[in-house]
């Protein structure tokens, strides 16, 4: 009930379409009672009595009262899929608002297929209980209780031997609803699983390709999807069973009924006219009843979907997202002191790492991989926040800063280099939402991304296609470079910048990213990066902790690890910097 409560606010946001559907509800429910009427008053009255004058204007009532009922029905149809529309769109862009809100560890578990599955199919569903469910469930309520007055009016005796079935058909449907609900949830759950396994192979349809592993991906989903197919026939079978029983003891009370009504109309007890009038009736009183079968569905599953879609609304936002410190400057002073972040608790990232980044300087973070250096990367940009120690930017700890602030100074040019599905215009303007065409030339020729874009299709509007498709991996690399020369931030994070470059591409970028880096304070992970060589500090990460740290001559003067690592291969030339 709670939940249910939960969602009727979300209804009643709308207060003037909610009311005029409810009120159109009302008006439709009371004009059921004129069909038992009529039929009585033509029984009783122009048979009994032998009054054909009445025939017409009888007939004329019922018919004006049948044709207003389907108009305001046909109306309040129209108000009500308004009203679900509007309700649907706001409900998901409060859902989608509050999932940018939400840290990025959370993301971590929970698969991208998932959370669209609660986008796209969870509110439309959780919004129907508010439109179907209680909308209708309200107006069966209604409809009952005006049959059922109108029923006693005339005869309370016949009338609860009418209702007699009702305590048995509401004990069986209040058993199937508590027992479909898990059953519901876990059909939704296997959809969910589904939909991510889908997801996830559309996204890397490449790879299933190139390891020609179809076969298995499509056993895969054939898995997925019979599991979807088995919990979902567990409702169906139930319901196969419960609502036929339903059926039987509602349609046995109408032999009972004429029965008893016969009896009590031969020994004139109650009129023939009355009996007729309450077979009428019983269609209008047993309806709600009818409904109890599509209600019970929706209120099961829609339950079931707003308690997913809730979940996700109740999560604890990212703190310090807009509040917090805002200096008036940042010269990038950048300070770990005993830093310490696991991912996981048997997977430790980072141990007791301290090291500074003065104003300008650029250090450069080697190591092997899942030596921590992303994770350092991460920790700058509050992406994910320290278990122990500080960092400090500028003295301040960056945790009283605001992540909003902070993030709008950064720079930040990952391995993945992501483009979103729209024109490229819109994807470099992500930096600077002001930015003229002018400068995204500029930025696009400091990237040397200008010449394959002018010879692209469509130019700064050309479609980006599908996390960029449209674009191999050195040119989307390049474009996330003037991306990030564009917002000319104080702070630069480079998370294998050049990674998909070829030598003669690199060496034009290197340029670019030498004048990007200069007067700002610059972090660089690289494998193959020459900047390594050229940058201010190296530091040496080894399964989370610092174990060197120096400029390159130095480092390669110790013949430490950064030494082995150029001799087994680095990228970096163990020659001493010139």
């Amino acid at each position: 009930m709670r939940m249910i409560a939960r969602i009727l606010r979300h209804t009643f946001r709308f207060p003037l379409l909610s009311g005029v559907s409810l009120v159109m509800a009302v008006a439709c429910t009371a004009l059921v009672l004129v069909l038992p009427g009529v039929t009585m008053r033509f029984v009783d009255v122009i048979i009994a009595q032998n009054r054909p004058d009445l025939i017409l204007s009888t007939a004329a009532l019922g018919i004006g009262a049948i044709f207003a009922r389907q108009l305001l029905f046909t109306l309040r149809g129209h108000v009500n899929q308004l009203l679900e529309q509007k309700l649907t769109h706001l409900v998901r862009v409060e859902l989608y608002d509050k999932l940018q809100r939400l840290p990025v560890k959370w993301f971590d578990s929970n698969s991208s297929g998932e959370i669209m599955s609660r986008v796209a199919d969870d509110v439309p569903t959780m919004d129907r209980v508010m439109i179907e469910g209680v909308d209708q469930a309200l107006a069966a309520l209604l409809q009952f209780l005006i049959i059922a007055g109108f029923m006693c009016w005339h005869s309370w005796q016949l009338t609860l031997v009418t209702l007699a079935p009702l305590p048995f058909i509401g004990l069986l449907t209040a058993w199937w609803s508590r027992r479909s609900e898990p059953l519901w949830r876990a059909s939704s759950e296997a959809s969910s699983a589904l939909n991510a396994v889908l997801h996830d192979q559309l996204a890397g349809i490449r790879q299933i390709k190139a390891y020609t592993v179809e076969p298995e991906a499509l056993a895969t989903f054939d898995k997925a999807s019979r599991k979807v197919g088995e919990k979902h026939r567990s409702v169906m079978r139930g319901q196969s069973v419960v609502w036929p029983a339903v059926s039987f003891i509602a349609e046995s009370g109408i032999i009972l009924m004429v029965a008893c009504g016969a009896y009590w109309a031969l020994n004139g007890k109650i009129s023939p006219g009355t009996v007729i009038s309450f077979l009428v009736a019983w269609g209008f009183l047993f309806d709600p009843i009818s409904r109890i079968n599509p209600l019970s569905k929706t209120f099961t599953r829609g339950i079931v979907a707003a308690r997913r879609v809730f979940a996700i609304l109740d999560a604890p936002e990212e703190s310090h997202l807009t509040e917090g410190l805002r200096p008036d400057q940042l010269h990038g002073h950048v300070r770990f002191e005993n830093i310490s972040f696991d991912y996981t608790q048997d997977a430790p990232a980072i141990r007791d790492l301290s090291f500074e980044a003065k104003p300008g300087e650029t250090v450069a973070l080697v190591g092997a991989t899942g030596a921590g250096k992303s994770t350092v990367l991460n920790l700058l940009t509050r992406f994910y926040e320290p278990d122990r120690g500080r960092i400090l930017l500028d003295g301040t700890p960056l945790a009283e800063i605001s992540k909003e602030w902070l993030r709008d100074r950064l720079g930040y040019v990952t391995q993945e280099n992501f483009l979103f599905n729209t024109t490229l215009r819109e994807n470099l303007r992500l930096a600077k939402h002001d930015a003229t065409d002018d400068e995204l030339w500029a930025a696009l020729e400091a990237a040397h991304a200008a010449e394959f874009v002018r010879a692209h299709a469509g130019g700064l509007d050309a479609p980006a296609g599908e996390r960029g498709a449209a674009f191999s991996g050195g040119e989307k690399q390049r474009l996330s470079i003037a991306r990030a020369l564009l917002r000319n931030p104080p702070l630069l994070l480079l998370d294998e910048a050049t990674s998909a470059l070829d030598n003669r591409t690199e060496r034009l970028v290197q340029q670019a990213l030498a004048n990007l880096r200069a007067d700002r304070t610059c972090f660089v992970i690289a494998h193959r990066l020459s900047t390594v060589r050229q940058a201010d500090r190296i530091c040496v990460l080894e399964r989370g902790r610092l174990v060197e740290q120096g400029t390159h001559d130095e480092l390669i003067a110790r013949g430490g690890s950064y030494a082995k690592l150029c001799e087994a291969g680095f990228a970096i030339d163990p020659r001493p910097a010139a």
